[in-house]
């Protein structure tokens, strides 16, 4: 087989991995919102869709990884080809998370169903961070699949926005706990349920560096915004 042919069947074969990445995670953000879904209209029929669309998750995580390692064991790729297959298998990884999070959304909407609570639970403000982190993670795809530095960027940024958000509804919920600890229990349902929405926006913006990792060659992670801005700007 000639040095062209073998070029041209490796360019294939990260576009497979490429479309399975994005593929895995359009199901994901599907999954997110499910979850949504349940928080808002306390549907016991969105928690088991979510539950079971992490069935597909998963294996689609297992089918992904080994495709990668068949790819790296067999081209023994250099350089930016190996840049970019170690970014698909961490995305896939983060997606995975991402999965793992809107399936303990969904079942903590199933507990708070059953404790009876739902409907005078404060979840008005949790709905607006898991849109938040929602639209997160369809931004950071959409920059995924065009290598997008500076959409990268604005997502780390973004990202603050629903870290703020949580902090903001902790403590509301603390206060809401205080008037009435009878409602102890179903809030820290509430407590959970927002800390995965928070988990969802941190992995999203762990797929934002690696967007900068694969296209600068830069390790982004742990530094401030201002050395993020001034390598990739």
């Amino acid at each position: 087989m000639t040095e062209k042919h073998l070029s041209s069947q490796f360019d294939s074969e990260l576009n497979s991995i490429s479309s399975r990445v994005m593929e895995l995670g359009g199901l994901v953000e599907s999954q997110i919102q499910q979850a949504i879904y349940a928080l808002s209209q306390f549907s016991t029929e969105a928690v088991a869709r979510v539950e079971e669309q992490e069935k597909r998750v998963n294996q689609m995580e297992v089918d992904i990884d080994y495709e990668l390692s068949t790819i790296i064991a067999r081209r023994q790729p250099t350089a930016r080809d190996l840049r970019l297959l170690i970014a698909f298998s961490k995305a896939t990884a983060n997606l995975e998370r991402m999965g793992d999070e809107a399936h303990k959304m969904a079942r903590m909407v199933g507990s708070i169903i059953d404790s009876g609570a739902a409907r005078s639970l404060p979840t008005s403000d949790l709905r607006v961070a898991a849109e938040l982190a929602s639209g997160l993670l369809r931004k950071t795809l959409d920059a995924f699949a065009r290598l997008d530095t500076t959409a990268a960027v604005s997502i780390l940024k973004e990202d603050d926005l629903i870290d703020a958000e949580f902090d903001g509804f902790v403590r509301k919920l603390i206060t809401y706990m205080m008037e009435d600890p009878r409602k102890i229990s179903p809030s820290l349902d509430l407590l959970f349920l927002a800390k995965a929405i928070e988990r969802i926006g941190d992995h999203s913006k762990n797929v934002a560096e690696l967007i900068i990792y694969l296209v600068k060659g830069i390790d982004v992670r742990h530094t401030t915004m201002q050395e993020i801005e001034s390598s990739v700007l």
